[in-house]
């Protein structure tokens, strides 16, 4: 398996053992232990046909329909981006800024497959986190991944960025926006084919969501409420100029473990951005 899958993936080895787990109903414990045991046809079958989606390109994730994130097992669908460590870093930084007995109302844009708000929900019990996106579709895989997590303190509601949201106060915003270049000849190689456009370009710069949702969160967020973004590698310098255009303060970025600015921070300026209505 892993040698069929050494001319289309980067990890061909890592690939095959989790295909090989998923047909097999195995951890990769028992997988080691019993790898000499021969494939019964049907699984001999099912591991054909995954291996068969695999080498055509499309994503393990979608394959075995799930991914962990900040261990969880989250069910992952093509109508959701699949969740990278990198964004990891998203909700370290939303914690440090939580107490662990924190009561705050916590909104994720663009939710996706769940993965950030839930991880924040399961963090903080206290807290009230409400996950917006324009998917339906995406929203009813976020929703089944709560039940089966069975975090109950996040809500999901159906719409574009903060459109949901209305009159209503916020302590935080988190979001991992769509921040790729149109052009980015990355969006048609990889695993990135498979996945929704929509969750990925950005605009020409990148930077059409982002700017969209910094200009709409001034006034979403309490006084010195925090905004927290995550964005591309070299667009650091630009968001900070955007955030310090918009008035807010506080503003820094996060290196990720690569050394890339990763996650950009900003606070909301006190007494000048309440909430209207």
């Amino acid at each position: 398996a892993a040698a069929r899958l050494a001319p289309v993936s980067p990890t061909p080895r890592l690939d095959a053992e989790v295909l090989a787990m998923r047909v097999c109903g195995l951890n990769r414990t028992a997988l080691v232990a019993r790898g000499d045991t021969p494939l019964g046809a049907e699984q001999q079958r099912a591991l054909d046909a995954a291996l068969a989606r695999r080498a055509a390109g499309e994503p393990v994730a979608y394959i075995t329909g799930e991914r962990e994130f900040w261990s969880m097992t989250l069910r992952v669908t093509p109508d959701t981006l699949i969740p990278r460590p990198e964004t990891e870093l998203l909700v370290e930084q939303a914690l440090a800024r939580l107490p662990g007995n924190a009561r705050a109302t916590i909104a994720d844009l663009g939710t996706g497959s769940g993965a950030i708000a839930l991880a924040i929900a399961r963090e903080r019990p206290a807290c009230r986190v409400i996950a917006t996106d324009r998917s339906a579709a995406a929203l009813a895989v976020a929703r089944a991944n709560a039940a089966r997590l069975r975090i109950d303190n996040v809500e999901f509601r159906e719409g574009k960025w903060l459109a949901p949201l209305a009159g209503l106060r916020l302590d935080m915003i988190v979001s991992n926006p769509p921040y790729v270049r149109d052009d980015d000849p990355h969006l048609a190689e990889g695993d990135v084919r498979f996945e929704p456009a929509a969750a990925l370009a950005g605009g020409a710069a990148g930077l059409d969501a982002i700017r969209e949702i910094t200009a709409a969160a001034r006034d979403r967020l309490a006084d010195g409420g925090r905004l927290l973004l995550e964005h591309g590698p070299d667009q650091g310098p630009a968001l900070r100029a955007l955030l310090a255009a918009f008035g807010y303060r506080e503003i820094t970025s996060v290196r990720d473990l690569a050394g890339h600015e990763r996650v950009t921070l900003a606070q909301s300026k006190n007494h000048i951005f309440a909430l209207r209505g």
